[in-house]
């Protein structure tokens, strides 16, 4: 007989290995230096140059990308193309599943998206949550705020754990 639990998942960071900096002093360790280590990945991929655009991870499970959308992501009708929805969408909602993760780089494996506002000239915030998985494949969903505080579109997303080490990735580095 199977044992079902059914109480509500908790949220499990696994921290990072002690390295031969743990032992220095102001150092930002564990929970926070993965979040930070994140951000720096994010603003270091060469993706990101082409967008305005910072990430922030203020707790497990959660990420925030602000950006500004400006006429070089406009269609021919004058409002934000598809790509730049899918673009923050899946960041924040990849972030948010990341930050659960210190050991390895997730992959989005599927994406859905629900867009329900044409996205103007303007800032726009780009909320990621982590809803489940602990292990292996991680759900996270992220939506799009536009700057009357709207929601614009909607995004769930399916990560996997693949065989890449965080630590081996040129960007991923705390804080300093």
């Amino acid at each position: 007989m199977r044992s079902t639990r059914c109480s509500p998942p908790t949220t499990r960071v696994t921290l990072p290995d002690a390295g031969p900096e743990s032992g220095t002093g102001g150092a930002e360790r564990g929970e926070s230096a993965h979040f930070r280590a994140l951000e720096s990945l994010y603003a270091a991929a060469p993706i990101n140059q082409l967008f305005d655009s910072v990430l922030e991870i203020p707790e497990a499970g959660i990420a925030r990308i602000r950006f500004t959308l400006d006429e070089r992501y406009f269609h021919a009708a004058g409002a934000a193309h598809g790509t730049s929805y899918f673009k923050m969408l899946d960041d924040a909602a990849f972030y948010a599943a990341n930050s659960l993760v210190t050991d390895r780089f997730l992959l989005t494996t599927a994406f859905n998206l629900l867009l329900t506002k044409p996205l103007k000239e303007g800032p726009v915030i780009a909320e990621g949550r982590w809803i489940s998985g602990q292990r292996r494949v991680f759900v996270a969903e992220a939506r799009l705020i536009d700057a009357t505080g709207e929601e614009a579109a909607r995004g769930t997303g399916t990560f996997m754990r693949s065989r890449i080490p965080l630590a081996g990735l040129a960007g991923y580095r705390p804080a300093a």
